[in-house]
Formats: C-alpha cells, structure tokens, sequence
C-alpha cells in the first residue's frame, strides 16, 4: 500500500494559503485602503477555502424587528436556506438567523481603536451580532415536519497579519481575550505570521433548549477556560480546520427562519402550509 507524506502536503498548504492572502494586500499603501485590501484579501481567501454552501462578505447584520450590528469585516452566511439578503447603497443587509461567525479584520493583534484595545473592540462588534433577535420556524427533515429546532452559536473571531505583543508571549493576549465575557466573548482566531488560537469554554455543551432566552442563558453562563496557540507555520491551515470544526460540527445548518417575522413589518404574511 502507498503512503502520502500529510506532512507535506499541509504544509504545501500552508504556503499556498499565506501567498493567496499576501498577494491581494502586497502592494498597498494609503492605510485606508491597506484596511480595505486587508480585509478584502481574508475574505477573497475564505471564499476560495470553505465549501460553496457558505458565503463570505463585509455586512451588516439584520433582524426581523429591524435592528442591526456595527458593520462586520466578514460575515459567513448560509448560501441554502437564507431566501433573501438586501442590498442597499452598497451594504449587504444578511438576516440574523443565516449567520454562522463573524470576524473582525486588523493589521495587528496589539492596538486601539479610541479607548479600546483591538480585541475588546473585537468583541464589542461580536455582541452587536450575537444580539440580535432570531425566530426559528418549523422545518422538513425527511419528508417530516420538525418543530423549531433551538438557536445554533454565532462564531466570533479576530483576524490579523501579525502579533506586536510577540515579546510578552501569550500573556497580554490571553488576558484580553479573558476579559470579554457573555456575548463578547472570541472563538477563535488567526494570527497570520504568529499562529492561530482557539478558546476553550466551560460549559462546552451545545444550546438546547428553543428560543433567545436559551441562546443569551448559553452564553451568560460561559465562562474562559483556556487558549490554545498553534506553530506560526501551521497558523492558516489550523485557522481553517478549527473554523471548519465549529462550522459543520458545532453548528451544522442554521435553523429555518420565521419569514412571517418579518413580512411583518410591511402588514403582510405567507401561507405556512401547502
């Protein structure tokens, strides 16, 4: 029986991945647009990694009640069962409940936005999401009807090209990311020429009881376990594995949206049975 060398081939990956990111960024330098291309080169390279099922795009967030996040670097979004996302002025409106994670995109980990560091900034922009009211419907599973099914996680994460806190290790990291608490709280994240990290959080269990009472409990309850770092040269492709670990095996399919929600806003409805 022939072997491949895994070894190798994640690290062709590797390499792969870093020059499909640097390439879009490379040569700008007005900082506005350098944020711009930065973002824009994460979201060029999520489009080509993840399955066509997901849709990656800079958005604003929406629920049926018409509140709406902060605007997010990248949305990944469902591609199957979301039936409509509005475009207005140039601004993707994404409906809260086709939502699977959220990041926000800087050129370093260390750094503030006004009195706020990058991660707890980071974190605030999560919330805004994380917020937002969903109404799950009934749903066909096998030719049945499902009765709604409880409110999956909305991954949040930070991603950036490099880690100026480099010389106090993972201390100073750790401890912001420690702060963020309830639906402040980070997932994961990717620090390109650095490695990537993942938090652990107790309790790990998934949301199971239906409705936003569930959901909002799930998050006030969990709490900072650890972090777990990887190699600077395994930093992209274990981004993608851990990103693909939450997305299929944490989450799954998001759950079917209340259209009559919001059809009410305009004093219409659809008919719920065929």
């Amino acid at each position: 029986m022939s072997k491949v060398d895994l070894k190798q081939l994640f690290n062709g990956l590797q390499k792969q991945m870093s020059a499909q990111l640097n390439t879009n960024r490379e040569f700008i330098d007005h900082p506005g647009s350098k944020g711009d291309a930065l973002e824009n080169a994460w979201i060029e390279w999520l489009r080509k990694y993840l399955p066509n099922r997901y849709c990656v795009d800079k958005a604003i967030v929406i629920d049926h009640e018409g509140n709406t996040s902060q605007q997010m670097d990248i949305v990944i979004y469902d591609n199957w069962f979301t039936p409509f996302i509005f475009n207005q002025n140039g601004f993707y409106y994404i409906p809260a409940e086709g939502v699977y994670a959220v990041f926000e995109v800087k050129p370093d980990i260390k750094g503030n936005v006004g009195d706020k560091n990058y991660i707890e900034y980071a974190g605030e922009k999560i919330e805004s999401v994380r917020i937002l009211k969903r109404e799950a419907a009934k749903f066909v599973n096998g030719g049945k009807m499902c009765d709604p099914r409880s409110l999956t996680k909305v991954v949040g994460g930070i991603l950036c090209s490099t880690n100026s806190f480099t010389c106090e290790n993972n201390n100073t990291i750790e401890k912001h990311l420690k702060s963020l608490e309830n639906l402040k709280s980070i997932d994961l994240g990717c620090i390109a020429d650095y490695g990537s990290f993942y938090i652990d959080y107790n309790p790990n269990e998934e949301i199971n009881a239906v409705g936003q009472d569930a959901y909002l409990e799930f998050y006030s309850k969990r709490k900072f376990n650890k972090i777990k770092f990887c190699n600077a040269d395994h930093s992209f492709v274990t981004f993608f594995m851990q990103l693909t670990r939450y997305l299929q095996q944490a989450i799954g399919t998001i759950p079917a949206i209340n259209l009559n929600a919001y059809l009410k806003n305009i004093g219409e409805e659809v008919d719920e049975q065929i």
